[in-house]
C-alpha cells in the first residue's frame, strides 16, 4: 500500500488545450430592434432615435449587446450603428447578429490571439466533454492551426480515453 501512484498522463508529455478557456467571460445580451421599426417592419429614422433615445442604456452597462432584428426587414447600415453611439459609455461592446453569432464572433477573437507556434512538436489533447458545448467549428479550426503550426500528434477527448486525429 505504500506504493506510490505512478500518472503516467504526467509523465507523458501531453499538452491539455482546453477551449472552454476561451468561452466568452462577459454576459451577452440581445437588442432586438424590430419593436423600434414601424409596423416592425420600416425603419423611420426620428421615430427610431426616438426609441433609442429613450431606452435605459445604463441596464447594458458592462455587458455585450448583441443586437439584431428578428423580423425580416431592410435596414440600413447606420441603424446598427446608432445603436453603438447610443449604447456608448454603457456597454462593453456592441456586435451585430443574435447571441450566438456574436458568441461565435468573441471565440473566434480570442482564438486568433493565440500564439499557436507555442505547440509545434508537441502532443496535444483537445479536450472533449465540457460543460459550455464548445461548437464543432471551433474544435475544426483549433485542429487545422493546430497541424498548421507542426503539432506532432493531436488527440481529441479526455488523457484516459481519446480518438487519435492527426500524426505527423
Amino acid at each position: 500500500m505504500d506504493a506510490l501512484i505512478d500518472n503516467k498522463v504526467a509523465k507523458s508529455g501531453l499538452i491539455t488545450f482546453d477551449l472552454e478557456v476561451f468561452y466568452p467571460k462577459s454576459q451577452i445580451v440581445e437588442l432586438d430592434i424590430a419593436p423600434f421599426l414601424f409596423h416592425g417592419l420600416v425603419l423611420k429614422e426620428k421615430e427610431y432615435r426616438e426609441h433609442l433615445n429613450n431606452l435605459d442604456w445604463s441596464i447594458y452597462s458592462d455587458k455585450i449587446i448583441a443586437v439584431h432584428c428578428s423580423k425580416d426587414a431592410i435596414l440600413a447600415p447606420w441603424s446598427f450603428m446608432l445603436v453603438v453611439q447610443y449604447a456608448s459609455g454603457f456597454a462593453k461592446r456592441v456586435l451585430k447578429g443574435n447571441k450566438d453569432v456574436v458568441k461565435n464572433v468573441l471565440y473566434y477573437e480570442a482564438l486568433q490571439q493565440i500564439d499557436w507556434t507555442q505547440y509545434n512538436e508537441k502532443r496535444v489533447l483537445l479536450k472533449g466533454c465540457g460543460d459550455k458545448g464548445v461548437s464543432d467549428e471551433f474544435y475544426a479550426y483549433a485542429t487545422e492551426k493546430m497541424i498548421h503550426a507542426g503539432v506532432s500528434r493531436l488527440m481529441y477527448g479526455e488523457a484516459c480515453s481519446f480518438v487519435p486525429v492527426y500524426r505527423k
